[in-house]
């Protein structure tokens, strides 16, 4: 929750509810809504990461933390073969293209920084739907087993033909929508209806080297 990380940071800095307010120039009331998860998407998320030193997707996402932040929370400890995810296909961000699955045993295996089903895979992204949260070459570590929300990040898949997608879950009213986050994206909102179907959640992403 960005209200978690928004406290993680301030109290990094050393900062009290009431400082940050005043160098961000909201009230301490504001801070306080958002820490304490009443206010899901503040609209001075950007000035916060700015004054905080970190990214305004891992503020709000949770997504490229910062170095100092610790995740041992949530790190498990790989074995030969263990917490170890195989690279099976690339999705496009951009548009519906095929996942080209493989054999995981010829398959890359990529160790998962956080905990994860045994059937969890790794895509690469291309395109720039997902942008400026995310970029082209990003791993997208994708666990069939995690429970989808709304808000969720997922890759959907249409099974005839054998298509996917890297979107943002959004349920309304019982119906399902896909997201691209790029505004400049001229599909705003795609219906998820007939065969598409949910291959995974996105449970972790980081940059490729």
């Amino acid at each position: 929750m960005i209200g978690k990380r928004l406290k993680q940071a301030r109290e990094h800095l050393g900062l009290t509810q009431e400082e940050l307010a005043e160098l961000v120039s909201v009230s301490q009331t504001a801070i306080y809504k958002i820490e304490d998860g009443i206010t899901q998407q503040p609209r001075s998320t950007k000035k916060l990461a700015t004054t905080l030193k970190v990214s305004p997707e891992w503020l709000q996402y949770g997504i490229n933390p910062p170095n100092w932040f610790d995740n041992t929370s949530h790190a498990i400890t790989f074995e030969p073969k263990k917490g170890r995810c195989p690279l099976i296909s690339w999705v496009q961000a951009g548009s519906w293209q095929p996942i080209y699955e493989v054999d995981s045993n010829d398959a890359d295996l990529i160790p998962c920084p956080v905990k994860c089903s045994d059937q969890t895979f790794v895509l690469r992204v291309q395109g720039i739907s997902m942008e400026p949260v995310f970029h082209e070459g990003d791993l997208l570590f994708v666990d069939p087993e995690a429970h989808c929300h709304s808000g969720s990040f997922i890759v959907a898949r249409l099974d005839e033909p054998n298509e996917a997608t890297f979107k943002q879950l959004i349920i309304e009213d019982g119906r399902h929508y896909l997201k691209p986050l790029n505004p400049d994206w001229p599909e705003k909102i795609i219906p998820m209806k007939g065969t598409c179907s949910i291959v995974g959640k996105v449970i972790f992403t980081g940059r490729a080297l």
